[in-house]
């Protein structure tokens, strides 16, 4: 035995007889606070009748947390899954504490330093509404001019709506309630954090499919979208540039259109296929499949259903069902959102809808729009299965014509002399 292993036995022989006897820690929190007492109340409170669980068999949105229940739950009810999975799975074991009053120092104590900040941006927001109103009452002769005074009146009120946004940023209820989809768009906060996350993710993927499928600048010269569109054929959600079965496409798709400034504006929806096969000029042309005017959306009326709008004030030009010839390349269908400046009269009504009837030229129709849509779509259609049912059923005819590409003619070949190869 080595001098190392007869020193270490005895030091082995001592630790192993230590009997450690850790002393019970109770189960509530460990953390203390100055508001111990009223939290712990609210806390036995909300505690003692917690919420019945759903019947069994039937899924909540709260706390599914598994890929396979969470499908299911789409199916079944339409009803996406709230916040994210591994919130849902914490909450199938939690103690129905409300958020507010979680029982944890450092939380609390934040809250106090949030809520005092809180205070100090709702001053300068009455301080800076002050300024607005006295603004307004001076003469435009004192500022040198009504556009001198527009632009300083516009520049305050933009800063008064950062200062709104600043002021409930860093709350976690607000945060909280977002994740959750609780969030009310009618609040600056709330807009904000929506076109963040729009920002983030989803809008970088669309605008890769419009690069992807030169949407620019086959369609537009330059789009810069504001506004978030989404698109649905009954159930079925569609991700931009996605292929749609003709069979699907058929009726016409629901729309959700997420603006992130106040107010209710009317808008113009425009769905165009740039791809329609020209064999006069063996090129290209544009066709209108679906025009409406006078749509009104706002943070929080999003959804369209194009089948439900008014076929006199607001259907211009009513759904087309989208198709390919047999052997023409996939058609690209765009959807594009415009913000009207006023609603449109019945005379300009007309003249849209004549111009949506003949060649549809798209850089001729937005002459009276602004110059960029707001929003934009787009998904794909080729020749399928049930495409010759859609164009009969359409009434359009080239359903039995088959587009082929002219084979391109050979060169001139001259036979070299094969002596000189031997």
């Amino acid at each position: 035995m080595s001098l190392n292993t007869q020193l270490t036995r005895p030091l082995q022989s001592l630790r192993c007889s230590i009997k450690r006897e850790w002393p019970l820690i109770p189960s509530s929190r460990t953390f203390r606070s100055s508001a111990i007492p009223q939290l712990e109340t609210s806390t036995d409170t909300a505690t003692s009748t917690p919420e019945a669980p759903p019947p069994l068999g039937v899924l909540d949105p709260n706390i599914v947390s598994s890929p396979r229940l969470e499908r299911k739950l789409v199916r079944t009810t339409g009803q996406q899954p709230i916040g994210s999975r591994r919130r849902r799975a914490a909450l199938q074991n939690s103690q129905n504490i409300p958020f507010e009053q979680l029982p944890y120092q450092c939380f609390q104590e934040a809250r106090k330093l949030l809520l005092a900040d809180r205070e100090e941006k709702l001053q300068q927001i009455e301080e800076e509404r002050r300024r607005i109103a006295k603004a307004q009452a001076i003469p435009a002769t004192q500022y040198g001019g009504e556009y001198v005074k527009e632009g300083r009146i516009v520049r305050m009120q933009k800063h008064l709506e950062k200062l709104k946004i600043l002021a409930d940023i860093n709350d976690p209820v607000i945060k909280k309630r977002f994740e959750d989809g609780e969030g009310d768009l009618n609040r600056p906060i709330y807009r904000y954090l929506a076109d963040r996350q729009w920002r983030q993710q989803r809008r970088l993927i669309l605008m890769q499919r419009i690069n992807q499928m030169h949407i620019v600048p086959d369609i537009l010269p330059y789009v810069d979208p504001t506004a978030e569109v989404k698109l649905a054929f009954e159930r079925r959600s569609v991700q931009p540039g996605e292929f749609v079965n003709s069979g699907v496409s058929e009726k016409p798709p629901r729309l959700d259109v997420q603006v992130f400034d106040r107010g209710e504006r009317p808008v113009t929806i425009v769905v165009i296929d740039p791809d329609v096969p020209n064999l006069d000029t063996d090129g290209f042309d544009s066709r209108c499949h679906f025009l409406a005017v006078n749509v009104p959306v706002s943070p929080s009326a999003t959804h369209v259903a194009l089948d439900e709008l008014a076929q006199d004030s607001q259907v211009l030009r009513p759904w087309l069902s989208p198709h390919a010839q047999k052997g023409s390349p996939y058609h690209r269908l765009a959807v594009l959102i415009y913000e009207q400046k006023q609603p449109y009269e019945s005379a300009l009504r007309k003249r849209f809808s004549n111009q949506a009837k003949d060649e549809f030229r798209l850089s001729r129709f937005t002459r009276n729009l602004q110059d960029q849509p707001i929003g934009v779509h787009l998904f794909r259609t080729v020749w399928d299965d049930n495409t010759a049912g859609v164009m009969e059923r359409a009434g359009i005819e080239g359903a039995n014509i088959e587009l082929k590409r002219k084979k391109p003619e050979k060169l001139p070949y001259k036979k070299k002399d094969g002596e000189r190869y031997r």
